[in-house]
């Protein structure tokens, strides 16, 4: 079958089956979630990370381009390595937290274009314009990064989003020799409730959105 018309009736099919998730879906996506920052000792395995992984990696970027690069810490070694690079008050919660995953992305991801975006040429834009490069790299590995927090939510895991670290020590540590950059850091796991704090404020709708 054409590729095309196999995904028109892929969607086709997909749209029969379901519409929408439901409100308890919703509940455990956004509404009720919470960024964590105590940890149960209960593990995360390599068959979860990798799972993870191919959820996130479905989730749209332009272009299909694909910025994002992932180095899940899990051992006492890389967690020290991590920590050295990290302010004093995300220490505990990197100790405590089954999986850090460094999110980066990598500058220099035009290059796997014409494999990852096979219809025509795309690197035009990007591979002698470093700074458009830079642009588009962050802005799309920061939606991967948000997918990946929402693929862990989906798959009953809890995530604690973080800054607080010091990106060019982390880049030397992790990424010396490559086009990667270091955009932020995320502790993966089944989080202990007592760390969680009360929901914070959101804007109201009509405070931030305009509807033209």
């Amino acid at each position: 079958m054409d590729p095309v018309q196999e995904a028109i009736e892929s969607v086709d099919a997909l749209r029969k089956r379901i519409s929408e998730i439901s409100e308890d879906g919703l509940d455990l996506l956004l509404r009720q979630a919470r960024t964590h920052n105590a940890w149960t000792d209960k593990p995360v395995s390599d068959d979860q990370l990798k799972s993870l992984y191919n959820l996130v990696i479905n989730g749209p970027t332009s272009g299909n381009c694909l910025p994002s690069r992932f180095i899940f810490c899990r051992t006492p070694e890389a967690k020290a390595r991590l920590i050295a690079c990290v302010n004093p008050g995300n220490v505990a919660k990197i100790e405590a937290a089954p999986v850090c995953v460094i999110i980066g992305y990598d500058v220099a991801f035009w290059e796997h274009l014409p494999r990852l975006f096979p219809h025509r040429d795309m690197t035009g834009p990007y591979k002698d314009n470093p700074q458009n490069a830079e642009t588009a790299a962050f802005r799309n590995g920061s939606l991967q990064g948000a997918y990946l927090i929402l693929a862990a939510r989906a798959m009953g895991l809890d995530t604690g989003a973080m800054s607080g670290f010091n990106n060019q020590a982390v880049d030397e540590e992790f990424f010396a020799g490559t086009t990667v950059k270091s955009n932020f850091l995320c502790n993966i796991g089944y989080g202990e409730t007592s760390g969680i704090f009360q929901k914070l404020p959101r804007f109201d709708f009509d405070e931030i959105c305009d509807i033209i």
